[in-house]
């Protein structure tokens, strides 16, 4: 059982950064898909921030279009921890933040799909709020 563990969310003031963490101890992230997803409640589940191997041994990142300049994603494959650096927060970027892996890689078409991904963290809440 793949067990991922989301820290770093919290009360950020518009403008702020944070960084967020999904550590996954035990686990090794080579060959899985890992991405970072987010959900306001009522609505649906969002990905937005991926990494992919599926192209070989090569990591191929996606991000959203909406948010590629100011969401960036990274992996400590030795240290198992999966992140996410998010600069310049909006009132709307409120909601709460998931990572999950996928154990058959769905590549980089297919990297911002929920269904695709096996394993979920528990969420943590990010309040961007003056």
């Amino acid at each position: 059982q793949v067990q991922l563990v989301e820290s770093g969310g919290g009360l950020v003031q518009p403008g702020g950064s944070l960084m967020l963490s999904c550590a996954a101890p035990g686990f090794s992230f080579k060959g899985f898909a890992m991405g970072w997803f987010r959900q306001t409640p009522g609505k649906e589940r969002e990905g937005f921030a991926c990494v992919t191997s599926a192209e070989g041994d090569a990591n191929v990142v996606y991000y959203a279009n909406s948010m590629k300049d100011r969401f960036f994603i990274s992996k400590d494959d030795y240290n198992k921890v999966l992140y996410l650096w998010v600069k310049d927060l909006q009132v709307e970027d409120t909601d709460i933040y998931y990572c999950a892996t996928a154990a058959d890689d769905p590549g980089y078409s297919g990297a911002s799909y929920p269904k695709e991904y096996d394993y979920w963290g528990q969420g943590t809440q990010v309040t961007v709020s003056s």
